[in-house]
């Protein structure tokens, strides 16, 4: 499953994994959000509803490029620089273009829709 994110003046694709959550993310495509920095290391965008959490699991090799879903508080996260799994954080998939958008800093009106 591959998505497009937009946002000023910038566009990038990420491939998700074959995963219940994913696929539940995917079900409510497309969508427009807001993203906004968070901390020094990710952006996020709050989901209109919560995410299932089934099939999530313990996941090692964290990357900048991760597109993760934070549980306790229904957003997803863009990580562009290093981060660390925590209890409740799943990992939908990755960025194919690299980080480079995600570098912009500020909050911006987002779309996200699914690629055929």
């Amino acid at each position: 499953m591959r998505i497009r994110c937009a946002f000023n003046r910038h566009s990038f694709t990420a491939m998700l994994f074959d995963s219940p959550p994913a696929r539940d993310f995917v079900s409510s495509l497309p969508l427009e959000l807001t993203i906004e920095d968070y901390s020094t290391n990710e952006k996020i965008v709050y989901l209109p509803r919560k995410l299932t959490e089934d099939g999530s699991a313990l996941f090692a090799g964290e990357a900048p490029g991760d597109i993760c879903y934070y549980a306790p508080w229904g957003n997803l996260a863009f990580f562009h620089g290093s981060y660390r799994y925590s209890k409740g954080l799943i990992r939908l998939g990755r960025l194919e273009d690299g980080i480079q958008p995600l570098l912009t800093r500020g909050k911006y009106p987002l779309r996200i829709e699914l690629l055929s």
